[in-house]
């Protein structure tokens, strides 16, 4: 039983070492991380509901793990095909194509949901 244990235990320490690796050497992934901290800031100051809480930890959650994939196709990309190929290319810009539906999903999530109230907030002032 120890045995599983520390199996779990190290499964999930490489999972944290690839999410911090993504942070810290990916500038999009960044820009992603401070994205998401200013969405949960907005969630907090408006006071949103639960149901729109879902909705935007779910659509920080894809961006980030669009993130990642991406990351990881494209480092893998770089391992097989370290000289210039039309095919990688091709494989490296499908995987940045979908951060970019990603975060336009997100970003349309996210005025749905603050946009009745920041136009509350301008209309009480």
């Amino acid at each position: 039983m120890d045995s599983y244990f520390k199996k779990r235990y190290n499964s999930f320490k490489f999972a944290l070492q690839g999410l911090n690796s993504a942070v810290r050497s990916e500038p999009h992934m960044r820009l992603h991380v401070l994205s998401a901290i200013g969405v949960i800031v907005a969630g907090l100051l408006f006071d949103v509901t639960a149901t729109e809480w879902c909705l935007l930890a779910g659509s920080i959650g894809l961006v980030i793990t669009a993130e990642i994939f991406n990351t990881a196709i494209e480092t893998l990309t770089n391992l097989v095909s370290p000289h210039h190929n039309p095919l990688a290319g091709k494989t490296k810009d499908l995987a940045a194509a979908a951060v970019l539906v990603a975060a336009i999903t997100a970003a349309i999530v996210g005025l749905l949901i603050f946009t009745p109230y920041v136009l509350d907030l301008v209309n009480a002032g």
